[in-house]
Order: C-alpha cells, then sequence, then structure tokens
C-alpha cells in the first residue's frame, strides 16, 4: 500500500459515499445505546455524517491515518476469516478511534466499535468495492474479512464524535475552574 495525498482524497471520497451504509449502522447503535443508558440519542443525518468525513479528512494526521486504515480494512482477506479475527478486529478499534479524536472520545468509540461489529454481520448489502457480490457462508461477501469491521468502525467512530449525546452537551460538573 502507497498512501500519497491523492489516495488519501479518494479514500475520502470513499469514505463519504459510504453514507448510504454507515449512517443506518450509526442511527441503530445510537438508538440501542439510548435505550441501553435510557437516553434520547439525536439520530445522525447523511448531509451531518458528510460533513463530518470532511472535517476528519481535513486534518491531515488524522486524515492519513483513517485513510491507510481504512484502506487496509477494505483489501484484507484471510482465508476462512477466522484465523484474521484478531487483525480485524484491531485495526477496526483503531479506526474508530482516529476518527473520534483524543480521550475519551477514542476509548469510547473502541468500546462502540465491538457493540456496532456484533450487529454487522458481513457486508451483505454490497461489497465494499462497490460491485455486488455472492454471499458466502453466514451472509458473508467472500474475500470481505475486513468489510464488515470497515463499516462498524466507521459508525462506531463517528457516531461518537458527533453531537448529539446529552452528556456531551453540557458542561462538565468537573472542570476546576482558574483561581
Amino acid at each position: 500500500m502507497r498512501v500519497t495525498p491523492e489516495s488519501v482524497r479518494a479514500e475520502r471520497d470513499w469514505v463519504r459515499d459510504r453514507a448510504p451504509v454507515v449512517v443506518p449502522l450509526i442511527n441503530d447503535a445510537r438508538d440501542r445505546l439510548g435505550r441501553l443508558f435510557e437516553t434520547e440519542v439525536d439520530t445522525v443525518t447523511v448531509e451531518t455524517y458528510r460533513d463530518e468525513v470532511e472535517t476528519v479528512f481535513a486534518d491531515g494526521e488524522v486524515a492519513v491515518n483513517v485513510a491507510a486504515l481504512a484502506g487496509i480494512l477494505r483489501d484484507l482477506d484471510v482465508a476462512d476469516d477466522y484465523p484474521g479475527f484478531v487483525v480485524d478486529e484491531v485495526l477496526g478499534r483503531e479506526l474508530a478511534a482516529t476518527i473520534a479524536g483524543g480521550r475519551p472520545l477514542s476509548l469510547l468509540a473502541q468500546a462502540t466499535f465491538h457493540f456496532v461489529d456484533v450487529h454487522v454481520d458481513g457486508d451483505a448489502r454490497e461489497r465494499s468495492d462497490g460491485a455486488e457480490g455472492e454471499q458466502g457462508s453466514a451472509g458473508r461477501v467472500p474475500g470481505s474479512a475486513g468489510a464488515d469491521d470497515l463499516d462498524a468502525a466507521l459508525a462506531a467512530g463517528f457516531q461518537t464524535r458527533l453531537p448529539g449525546w446529552n452528556w456531551r452537551e453540557r458542561e462538565s460538573p468537573f472542570g476546576v475552574a482558574r483561581d
């Protein structure tokens, strides 16, 4: 893999255009998490997601890392998938954390990645390269070991960094004012 400004731009376009798959995953996660934590969480629109993709990729240091992780996950193939379980999980967690930003959001995104990932059964809607694929066992598209983790990571990272959570919209009671 060679990462260049042009490949980062292409990856940004791919991530932005993935909105029809990622936004429903974001909203599903927010709905389920909201019920678990007994709170209302705002939904995310396609436009909001796409604007935030632009924000993430505007920071060159973040953009190069997001582009590389997304590209690796999209191309990742492991024979029989299960032997590669650890690597696609690690890459997915790191992608979600990188998108979300620094602590504590990066840690929340990593936890959310696993929450989303268990509800993404392969990429049965379409292959991550945009071509329609023949579904293999358990609804997986052959050759897509990292595809479901890529979608889960994008959903977890963006849902974490986007507004809509009550606890993020109020001032923290733990801030200490300067004396």
